[in-house]
């Protein structure tokens, strides 16, 4: 047992914590909830500080290996789990968006002790996934994540909250068949006769090291390897390219985000999104490195799409929380356009995208919920002035948004530039230079989103209906501060968080650079 072990089982221990409080008391359940959560946060810290202290650089730290399921043979699952830069930095952005979910879930009132253990349960599937090194243990931690999440927007969602749940539930479900037919395949070629594979057929590190010293790890299927680890590749880009979103499989997002409570909103895009692109890094591109090579055009018009595609579809929302969720799938495209690239400042930059942009998403789904209690409503063209009656909440929001749109000395300016500078310079497909400059486009609208949200919500006359609003009170502010200090931090230095994934990133451009 270790920290990251706790960091795992402990919300689930918190759940159970949960479901025994006094049904007539749900002040109870909340500061239970708050308290395992705040906890959690604590180790996850800790991983996440550990994983500064470098080995070599498939080095993974708070290894733990240990048979779970023995079937005699090749079929040997392992609770194995172990943590990278990588992992690391994604676990800790889980806790750190997991106390201020909490913070924000405080004035959950229908069904408080459910809540709150659907809630726990979603920090041991999240941080379960992220810390998982066997290809069995990370599809079932991958599955526990859509249960609570399905539950989260159906109940305790908005007006459609149902429909939103089931889209979402229905994505998933269908990701998740494509994610498994693919860790199938995997193992039956690996357990073939004559693969030359002697390791643990589950074992992520293990694979991932045999994929760098053969042409392809469905060479036993003979002269249809290489149209199977085709379609493997393709069907894993697909499971995990639903849960980034990656056009056209976005369409459950903006949904979702809008029928889910606030506090669900902020770990759905600080976090879920990020299982995907996670997924993509640490399982689909470095089982079939050659096939990336092949396809890397595609993946780099696919992140294009999402970039301007999300950008234009936010320009035209009347709807706070909607023009927010489709700027999260606009974002997410400079991170797959900058994994096609395959570069070390685009992985950089696309890899510091996934943190930041997880911080200040998560921020700005706080901002929007903040005036939604007050308002009950986010239509854009009944706001106006709230700066004036609100300054604190309007500061706090205009840095939100400065970052979002890319400002130079905020965080979401550096992933940007790295991923453009990466992708642009990058020989690993073609054309990635003309695909880079359409991608600039992206910059400009949002922007002008943006901008416009803004002046519409805080400057001008002050709407009638909002004079009465009153500023962000001692929770609120508590819920958005710890994200609003990183935001700034890591875009006046973001040294910190690109030294802790030099691992990572140097794995990954070996692995490319092995191609020739």
């Amino acid at each position: 047992m270790n920290e990251l072990t706790y960091a795992i089982f402990l919300p689930l221990v918190g759940m159970l914590a949960v479901l025994l409080t006094n049904k007539e008391k749900p002040q109870q359940a909340r500061v239970v909830g708050f308290l395992f959560t705040l906890v959690t946060f604590g180790l996850c810290t800790l991983v996440a500080l550990q994983c500064f202290n470098a080995g070599d650089v498939d080095g993974y730290h708070y290894r733990v290996q240990a048979v779970w399921i023995d079937l005699g043979g090749s079929f040997q699952v392992h609770y194995s789990i172990g943590v990278d830069g990588l992992s690391g930095m994604l676990i800790f952005l889980t806790g750190l968006l997991g106390v201020c979910a909490a913070l924000a879930s405080w004035n959950i009132k229908q069904g408080t002790r459910g809540y709150w253990a659907m809630f726990l349960l979603l920090h041991t599937g999240v941080i379960g996934t992220f810390a998982s090194l066997d290809l069995f243990l990370f599809y079932v931690f991958w599955e526990i994540v859509l249960l609570p999440m399905y539950f989260l927007i159906g109940v305790w969602g908005g007006p459609r909250r149902r429909y939103a749940a089931i889209k979402f539930f229905l994505y998933t479900l269908f990701g998740s068949v494509f994610l498994l037919a693919g860790i199938l395949v995997t193992y039956f070629a690996l357990t073939a006769t004559g693969s030359g594979f002697a390791g643990n057929p589950f074992s992520i590190p293990e694979i991932t090291a045999y994929a760098r010293v053969t042409d392809n790890i469905m060479a036993p299927f003979g002269e249809s390897a290489h149209t199977i680890a085709t379609l493997v590749f393709w069907g894993l880009f697909v499971a995990f390219a639903i849960k980034v979103p990656v056009f056209p499989f976005h369409t459950w997002l903006p949904d979702a985000h809008v029928e889910a409570p606030t506090p669900i909103s902020v770990i759905l895009a600080g976090i879920l999104l990020k299982l995907g692109a996670y997924g993509m890094l640490r399982i689909g591109f470095p089982f079939f490195p050659k096939i990336l090579h092949e396809m890397a055009f595609y993946l780099g018009v696919l992140g294009m799409i999402n970039i301007i595609y999300g950008a234009l579809v936010a320009m035209a929302q009347t709807d706070f929380k909607r023009l927010v969720a489709y700027s999260s799938v606009s974002h997410m495209g400079f991170v797959i356009l900058g994994f096609a690239a395959m570069t070390p400042e685009s992985l950089n930059g696309a890899i510091l995208m996934m943190f930041n942009h997880g911080t200040i998403s998560g921020l700005l789904f706080l901002v929007v919920g903040v005036v939604y209690d007050r308002a009950h409503h986010r239509d854009l063209g009944r706001f106006g002035g709230l700066m004036w009656n609100m300054p604190i909440y309007a500061a706090i929001s205009g840095v939100a948004i400065f970052a979002s749109l890319g400002l130079p000395g905020l965080s979401g300016f550096i992933g940007e530039i790295l991923t453009l500078l990466g992708s642009f310079k990058t020989t690993f497909y073609e054309h990635a230079g003309l695909i880079t400059v359409v991608c600039t486009i992206g910059l400009v609208l949002t922007a002008a989103y943006y901008l416009r949200a803004l002046q519409r919500v805080f400057l001008g006359e002050t709407n009638p209906e909002c004079e009465s609003f009153p500023d962000v009170d001692t929770r609120e502010i508590g819920s958005m501060v710890p994200l609003l200090v990183p935001t700034i931090v890591f875009g006046i230095y973001p040294a910190p968080l690109i030294d802790l994934i030099q691992g990572p990133v140097s794995s990954l451009v070996l692995m490319v650079k092995s191609l020739g």
